[in-house]
């Protein structure tokens, strides 16, 4: 009996491919590519599965529709407003109780330079622009819930809203350092 010859045309990288096949059933999720944690060079990169389901800003980003300074830009505003945020606390049980009364915590440097940062980004993007950013970044919005809360309803003020909020994310890219005027100009002029 002849011997059947065994088709040797699989490909090793499918072998050891990590990613998860099994998703819920409302995920939305896209691949990124992120440094390796564990690799021996630094440039070495892996492919991760990031979830897009309630983060605006990476939706845009997986979709080309932001550039990568516009993603960092959206990522630092949104780093700055969770050091500044200020919110409800738990109580810790290692302090003294008195009463229930609890003694203020001191502003760290951090968050004072957070403050400053959003104080002038606030500036510079003017009131409906800040608010505008502010609904994207830390509400999670989109554009159509945005028109819905203004009153507005049209694909018209959608597109105006997403024009608007990309020009907010280039202004943060400049204000953060994570692109220069010229650059800024060069994407606006592609749009």
């Amino acid at each position: 009996m002849a011997r059947v010859r065994r088709n040797m045309s699989y490909k090793l990288a499918k072998l050891h491919d990590r990613r998860s096949r099994d998703l819920p059933f409302n995920a939305a999720v896209a691949e990124v590519e992120v440094d390796n944690p564990l690799a021996l060079d630094p440039d070495e990169k892996i492919v991760a599965m990031r979830s897009i389901r309630n983060d605006p800003l990476g939706r845009l980003h997986s979709h080309h529709q932001i550039d990568e300074a516009q993603y960092r830009g959206g990522r630092a505003y949104q780093n700055d407003w969770e050091r500044a945020e200020r919110g409800p606390q738990a109580a810790d049980p290692t302090r003294e109780y008195v009463d229930g009364a609890r003694s203020r915590e001191p502003v760290t440097e951090s968050q004072r330079q957070a403050v400053l940062r959003l104080n002038r980004i606030e500036r510079e993007l003017g009131t409906d622009g800040a608010v505008l950013v502010h609904d994207v970044l830390v509400l999670g919005l989109t554009m159509d819930q945005i028109g819905q809360c203004r009153a507005v309803r049209t694909q018209r003020w959608n597109d105006y809203f997403a024009r608007r909020f990309r020009e907010c994310l280039d202004r943060l890219a400049l204000i953060y350092g994570f692109a220069t005027e010229a650059s800024v100009q060069r994407s606006g002029l592609r749009r």
